[in-house]
């Protein structure tokens, strides 16, 4: 089931950039990250609800088929335009980006190195962001609003609330990132979680809630920024290639998440955790502070685009 649910995040985004240059890529990263965390948000409640009255294997079995369906139906409207795709054949990738590496001007090819480096740098400290705060919530709120949250039920309720309305941050920042530029935008983004990390420690109940849904919006709102500056730089032809690696390092880094957590909450608790996760913020912010104010065009600068496929 991991393996073939994997085939999403390089794929999908990747089909979702290519088919977004009238409406501007930001905006649709920002809608597709919308749905996709209203899914993470009613994941919990979907599944309890059909384990009840279904069983587990149907918490299984429907998604799947929901899935198969969803297949199908796109491979029966796409199916002129995939086969017309085959049929042209796919450029020689390799030969043609050592091509335009050897032939650039060496200053472009550094400058695209270092972009790569921030951006698979940021990735990772960004997923361990994500992935602390939308794991954890729940435990959180279950120890920080003991008044509004008895119970596990509304423990629930209050996680899908802050994160259904945590997700409308993507929008809004996909929204920016065509406006402004994605410097900018992360460096904001960044400077919002720096913000409430620091404000959560001690805090119960409303003002815990407040804060939290806060740093929800920062974590929410950093998704579609990676996404957004490699499906700018990216030729077409690699663009899948560079989100499967973007993923590679996501989910290397929940790996870790999960295990500092658990550690850090056993010893410490949850205050300490934000501290963390404020300097792992701050850390992004002076990282994003060395982007350029406009990112690099892959058909504008050949030689740019040689030089992210080689790092």
């Amino acid at each position: 089931v991991g393996v073939f649910a994997a085939i999403y995040h390089p794929v999908g985004l990747a089909m979702v950039v290519e088919q977004a240059k009238a409406t501007g890529t930001g905006m649709m990263i920002g809608i597709n990250g919308i749905w996709g965390n209203l899914g993470v948000g009613s994941a919990a409640l979907i599944t309890g609800a059909v384990i009840d009255w279904l069983g587990w294997r149907w918490a299984f079995v429907l998604p799947g088929i929901a899935s198969v369906l969803i297949g199908l139906a796109y491979w029966s409207f796409c199916r002129a335009e995939i086969q017309a795709a085959n049929a042209r054949g796919r450029p020689n990738v390799t030969v043609a980006s050592a091509k335009a590496a050897a032939g650039g001007p060496s200053a472009e090819r550094t400058a695209l190195i270092r972009l790569t480096a921030i951006i698979f740098f940021t990735t990772a400290i960004s997923s361990i962001i994500f992935q602390s705060t939308t794991y954890a919530l729940p435990k959180v709120f279950e120890e920080r609003l003991p008044d509004l949250a008895g119970t596990a039920t509304k423990v629930g309720w209050f996680a899908f609330m802050v994160f259904a309305i945590a997700s409308v941050a993507q929008l809004m920042v996909g929204r920016a990132l065509d406006v402004y530029g994605p410097r900018l935008v992360f460096m904001v983004v960044a400077a919002i979680q720096v913000t409430f990390f620091s404000l959560m420690p001690g805090l119960r109940d409303i003002p815990a809630l407040i804060v939290a849904l806060g740093f929800m919006l920062g974590a929410f709102g950093q998704i579609p920024i990676n996404d957004y500056m490699i499906g700018k730089m990216a030729r077409s032809e690699l663009r899948a290639s560079i989100y499967g690696v973007r993923y590679f390092v996501s989910f290397i880094a929940l790996a870790a998440t999960m295990l500092l957590i658990a550690w850090v909450h056993k010893h410490w608790g949850f205050d300490v955790l934000f501290r963390i996760l404020a300097g792992t913020a701050a850390l992004i912010f002076l990282a994003v502070s060395l982007l350029p104010s406009r990112l690099p065009e892959p058909d504008a600068s050949p030689a740019a685009t040689g030089a992210v496929a080689k790092a």
